[in-house]
């Protein structure tokens, strides 16, 4: 007969990889849609003057102020750019940001319950390390795996290839 609390602890770990499986997914699905609205924000890399693509090599001997002048320089192209963008344009890149950073947090709150769970049931049947580390690696493959193709199905039987 099954003993419930490990019955109990394959269902919390099976649970706990479908909550990462299920948000990454979707999330996919929906910024790759929002996505498509993307383009006449194509245009805007050719038409907004970045500069220098960094600080001084020689900043980075004195760290904290070589962040400091790539962050303000960082900043500085951002409002160019976002200067150079209509308020369509401005909103269309709002939106997606704000999706992507919503799912992100999703996913990375299941992703964090799904890591206990799979503690939980490593010391519930005292593995090794290795085993937890295969644990979670196996499926977290499995979820990117099943993101990528879903995807990509997606776009050859909606017929909108890049």
């Amino acid at each position: 007969m099954i003993d419930i609390e490990y019955a109990i602890a394959w269902s919390a770990f099976l649970g706990g990889w479908l909550l990462v499986a299920g948000p990454m997914y979707q999330g996919a699905l929906e910024l790759r849609a929002e996505s498509e609205q993307f383009d006449d924000l194509r245009s805007v890399r050719t038409r907004v003057p970045t500069g220098r693509s960094g600080v001084s090599r020689w900043w980075w001997l004195l760290p904290p102020v070589a962040i400091a002048k790539e962050r303000r320089r960082r900043d500085k192209v951002h409002r160019e750019i976002m200067e150079s963008l209509t308020a369509q344009q401005r909103r269309t890149m709002t939106t997606f940001a704000n999706k992507a950073r919503g799912w992100f947090i999703v996913c990375a709150g299941a992703f964090f319950i799904a890591l206990k769970e799979t503690w939980h049931l490593h010391e519930l049947y005292h593995w090794s390390l290795w085993t937890y580390i295969a644990l979670v690696l196996v499926p977290l493959v499995l979820s990117l795996v099943h993101t990528t193709r879903g995807v990509r199905l997606t776009v050859l039987i909606l017929g909108d290839a890049d």
